[in-house]
């Protein structure tokens, strides 16, 4: 593949590493210095790619969004704290004929957590004496809080049953905990999962990458973990 690769912090490089490794070229880099370059200028460097690969900031998705499907390129959207505009970025993909896969988490685990914590959920539903909650922890660095991970976990486990306040930590160097607990009168059930490094980001990034070039709509890196988990991946 040929990667456009967007922001070119801990994500972007680890992205670019792992690129490399298996064989991808990364044929363009947007840094930050490009934050003034508006859609269309950038759709024609984005051109020369077969994907691009966005891990900056909330605040530019809109026009990084804009500039991929004016390009036909495809965009992996690794970048939380935009999913108040959901709708608006839809559109944009959808009316454009675009292609978009996004994900609150791209790690493989996290993913698999999600699934764990829709089947624990389903199960202590049917018993009310346990409440549900979830905690996160991150670096310092991380702006968005709560997390997109901490919110998707909530997601998931509020259709089964209610879920209170997300409790988040900033602070240090922590690649990422998430917790869910279930508290009852007797016992606690707690699921916890943590990233060693951010490597796990990259491989599920590039995974999307590769899963995304051929197809047109907006999807949920959900879908892509689905095919694997059903096998027809």
């Amino acid at each position: 593949m040929r990667i456009a690769l967007i922001g070119h912090g801990s994500m972007g490089s680890l992205v670019e590493a792992r690129a490399g490794a298996e064989g991808h070229n990364v044929a363009v880099v947007v840094t930050e210095h490009h934050d003034n370059l508006p859609a269309a200028q950038l759709a024609e460097t984005l051109k020369m790619a077969d994907v691009t690969i966005d891990f900056s900031a909330a605040e530019a998705v809109h026009r990084n969004v804009e500039a991929c499907v004016l390009a036909g390129v495809p965009l992996v959207e690794g970048t939380t704290g935009w999913y108040g505009s959901r709708p608006e970025i839809e559109k944009i993909v959808s009316e454009g004929g675009g292609s978009m896969v996004f994900g609150a988490n791209f790690s493989i685990g996290v993913n698999l957590f999600y699934r764990i914590a829709d089947f624990a959920a389903g199960l202590l539903a049917k018993f009310p004496e346990y409440e549900a909650f979830i905690e996160e922890q991150h670096h310092s660095r991380k702006k968005d809080a709560p997390s997109g991970t901490a919110l998707k976990i909530k997601e998931v486990v509020s259709t089964h049953l209610e879920v209170g306040e997300i409790t988040a930590t900033r602070a240090g160097n922590i690649p990422g905990t998430h917790r869910l607990g279930f508290d009852g009168p007797a016992d606690q059930i707690l699921l916890e999962h943590s990233a060693r490094s951010r490597e796990g980001f990259a491989l599920g990034a590039l995974m999307a990458a590769k899963w995304i070039i051929g197809k047109k709509g907006f999807y949920e890196f959900d879908e892509v973990m689905d095919e694997i988990c059903s096998g027809r991946v």
